[in-house]
């Protein structure tokens, strides 16, 4: 079933993100360092929702999987009732699909799938279409936070090595005063010459140099505050525009896998041709009562194992008569539950460093501002998915 043969399976890279910088001055702060730790505890409920969602669908896929090890291990004599039924309502099905051979644009097996999630694919489009937007809108942020962290960066390292120049110049300038004060000293003294004006000139000129070098070490100082807090700035905003893109990107790859598609855009054309075989086959609706009959035997026929999910094998039914069918659609679905085990493992380490983060640094804010916060969402996070 499901061949999928274009699409290589990937796995996108995790990246936390650079831990951000709070200097002793801002920890001093607690208004800043609460508004740090809140923005802690959004991403946690955030994350939270997120792998409860994906706990969700994972139970789905299991129970599937399940259904498959259940049908592995049946009787011989079962399984032979079984593949005699699934053999009518694929012959049925090809008969069918013959008739309108001519004018189909879909295959088999996506007609089926688009058949079988019909309530789902127009929300699927919508969803995947405005994540494919929203993921090339992260990945624009990202960039141009990149840029500005870089810059600040930069301009952070420049101040640095300018603050010392100054620091040598000081140096110099206090040198050359004192060299200067000793050539008139000994004017004065071993040449009698009077050199009142030059002792005044040489105080003003002294003074002058150092005021300037001072103010402008002062200034150093006060800009690169200013690049370390724009640089601070930049990285939590990465840090979080990555966790989301990451989460997002990982979200357009599980569509896409689910439904064999490379995008938005194709999953829309497979919608509207199956729309349109839909509108063919209604033409064709009164020569399906042999194969409508057939299909739900089949599922009484599965009914009888207890299975999760007996209806979806109308779709897969030529798994049930071809070992290898039934190898790919095992594989398709052991390929869906790795993709959300990653998921859930990457938003689970996400949960627990930004709780960690949280944590240590509401010790530096008032305990009654923050802490109660931090316990009663952690508590809700727990209650919610138990996933800490």
């Amino acid at each position: 079933m499901f061949r999928f043969k274009f699409r290589k399976e990937k796995q996108l890279e995790l990246d936390y993100g650079a831990p951000v910088v709070m200097t002793d001055k801002d920890i001093k702060n607690p208004e800043k360092v609460e508004q740090y730790v809140v923005e802690r505890l959004e991403q946690l409920i955030e994350l939270a929702q997120e792998v409860e969602e994906e706990k969700a669908e994972y139970r789905k896929v299991t129970s599937y999987l399940n259904d498959i090890q259940i049908l592995e291990n049946l009787s011989v004599e079962e399984k032979k009732q079984l593949s005699d039924t699934a053999v009518n309502v694929v012959q049925l099905n090809r008969a069918r699909n013959d008739f309108l051979n001519s004018s189909r644009k879909l295959t088999d097996v996506q007609f089926a799938q688009m058949d079988h999630a019909k309530e789902d694919v127009p929300d699927a489009i919508k969803r995947l279409s405005s994540n494919e937007v929203y993921r090339d809108t992260l990945k624009k942020d990202m960039n141009y936070l990149e840029r500005e962290k870089a810059e600040w960066q930069l301009h952070r390292e420049y101040l640095a090595q300018h603050k010392k120049k100054m620091h040598h110049l000081l140096y110099v300038s206090f040198g050359l005063a004192v060299t200067a004060a000793s050539v008139c000293l000994l004017l004065s003294i071993f040449m009698k010459l009077d050199i009142f004006y030059a002792w005044i000139i040489l105080a003003f000129l002294t003074v002058l140099a150092v005021c300037s070098i001072l103010i402008k070490m002062q200034n150093d100082d006060t800009d690169t505050s200013v690049a370390e807090k724009n640089l601070n700035r930049a990285i939590l905003l990465q840090n979080k525009v990555k966790i989301k893109y990451v989460n997002i990107a990982n979200a357009i790859d599980y569509a896409c896998e689910k439904y064999h598609v490379r995008n938005a855009k194709e999953l829309n054309r497979t919608w509207e041709a199956y729309v349109e075989a839909v509108r063919e086959r209604e033409k064709y609706q009164r020569t399906n009562e042999d194969l409508e009959y057939f299909n739900g035997r089949l599922v009484r026929v599965l009914d009888r194992f207890s299975l999760y999910d007996a209806q979806i094998w109308v779709a897969q039914v030529a798994a049930l008569v071809d070992a290898k069918e039934m190898v790919e659609v095992k594989h398709n679905y052991v390929t869906q539950r790795q993709k959300l085990r990653d998921r859930m493992k990457f938003n689970l380490m996400e949960i627990h460093r930004l709780e960690k983060e949280a944590v240590e640094m509401a010790v530096h804010v008032p305990h009654s501002n923050v802490q109660p916060q931090i316990q009663e969402i952690l508590q809700s996070i727990h209650r919610l998915g138990k996933v800490i």
